[in-house]
């Protein structure tokens, strides 16, 4: 068995939205496509809108160090559904924009949860915390825009 089939199985197991998610149709080629109603993108975006609004709740000084781990908990539950959600668009051969974008931002979390971590002075740490809310509402805002064609396809946007 290869590893991707593998990661897929295990994926698949691990949370039913990924399941729902993997068994819609694969992607018409040139016709852009909404996900933000399917359950495992509409947990994203209800995870990612949780988290950046406790981090706006911080303030520029952040949490307790009790509520930040389990921020950092639920936001690596978070990380890992935007790398199953990307692994789901790539398995059915979507070649937009939105499955790197949920890659990297899936990479891109655990970096600026370090940053905040990291930070040496309150204004890092405040860079840093400021850094991750933008973060957090792109998780929200590249679900939840329209889908768009891609550029190279041919068929252009109206």
């Amino acid at each position: 068995m290869s590893c991707g089939i593998a990661l897929a199985v295990s994926l698949l197991l691990s949370d039913p939205t990924v399941a729902l998610a993997a068994a819609q149709p694969a992607a018409v080629a040139g016709a852009p496509v909404s996900v933000a109603s399917e359950p495992l993108f509409t947990d994203i975006v209800t995870q990612a809108s949780a988290l950046k609004a406790i981090v706006d709740a911080w303030g520029p000084t952040g949490a307790s160090p009790t509520a930040f781990e389990t921020f950092k908990g639920r936001a690596a539950a978070l990380s890992a559904l935007d790398l199953q959600a990307h692994l789901v668009l790539k398995e059915r051969g979507t070649d937009g924009d939105l499955k790197c974008i949920l890659r990297g931002i899936s990479e891109d979390i655990p970096v600026k949860i370090q940053a905040v971590e990291t930070a040496a002075t309150p204004e890092a740490r405040a860079t840093a915390l400021s850094d991750l809310a933008y973060l957090l509402n792109d998780n929200v805002e590249v679900i939840t825009a329209p889908p768009q064609p891609d550029a190279q396809s041919g068929v252009e946007a109206n």
